[in-house]
């Protein structure tokens, strides 16, 4: 629940039009619902403004669907469901949930959109360099959207054919929040930071090979650039640059 649901539930009780008991009903797996296996936070929203998100690696689709099914228990609860790194198994299981489930394959995220409300301010840009990149583009995308943005894409405008990129000057312009995906070099973020005045979420990704270390190479050389713009989140961490531009795009 977050606060808009809290602060709805509240009036009602005021109002007469639900009882003590009935409200009670609805707040009594606050602050966290203990499953055995996994403790449910369903104070997340109300904390940090978007609910807490899934991991499906490493879980069994089992237990992916009993999360869900705990996390859309609550009556009146509003929020988008996201569920990261899942697979068409773990997928199956949550349609057998809820039909509202969508997968998205390229990046192995579910979605459950319950809550068509944008909350963000402007729009985010997710960019790539390469088309290896979009699988961890996809998800920083799909996080963003999930948590009430307008986010557009923008892949396969590398350093390797700078003209691609100068096309879409005006786009790039016209973000609130910018979310660079590259691998290799990892060159990508400095060049679109300098022509920007917003922030840059630069995303190492571990495409590539040799001397590139898995996505090493790509981070430091993110954690070297010279834009002062620039931040940096983890190799394949395309949920959290997500998640950190949906809250740069709120304030």
């Amino acid at each position: 629940m977050d606060e808009r649901d809290i602060r709805q539930l509240l009036e009602q009780v005021k109002a007469g039009r639900l009882s003590t008991a009935q409200a009670l009903e609805r707040l009594k797996h606050l602050p966290f619902e203990d499953l055995g296996f996994a403790k449910i936070d369903h104070h997340r929203a109300l904390r940090q403004g978007y609910a807490e998100v899934i991991l499906g690696r490493g879980k069994t689709p089992a237990q992916v669907a009993e999360i869900v099914r705990g996390m859309l228990r609550p009556k009146g609860s509003r929020h988008n469901l996201l569920i990261t790194r899942a697979d068409r198994r773990i997928f199956a299981a949550v349609r057998r949930i809820t039909r509202a489930a969508r997968f998205h394959p390229l990046s192995g995220a579910i979605t459950i959109q319950r809550n068509k409300t944008i909350a963000g301010k402007g729009t985010i840009l997710v960019v790539s360099a390469g088309t290896s990149d979009i699988p961890i583009a996809e998800e920083a995308l799909v996080a963003a959207q999930a948590m009430g943005n307008r986010a557009e894409a923008l892949y396969d405008v590398g350093v390797a054919g700078l003209h691609r990129l100068m096309e879409y000057r005006e786009k790039l312009a016209a973000a609130r929040v910018i979310v660079c995906v590259a691998g290799m070099e990892g060159a990508l973020p400095s060049v679109i930071a300098g022509m920007v005045g917003v922030p840059v979420i630069a995303v190492p990704t571990s495409t590539g090979y040799g001397a590139s270390f898995g996505g090493v190479a790509a981070l430091l050389g993110m954690l070297n650039s010279c834009a002062s713009n620039v931040s940096v989140v983890n190799i394949d961490n395309g949920f959290g640059a997500g998640c950190v531009a949906s809250v740069i795009n709120r304030l």
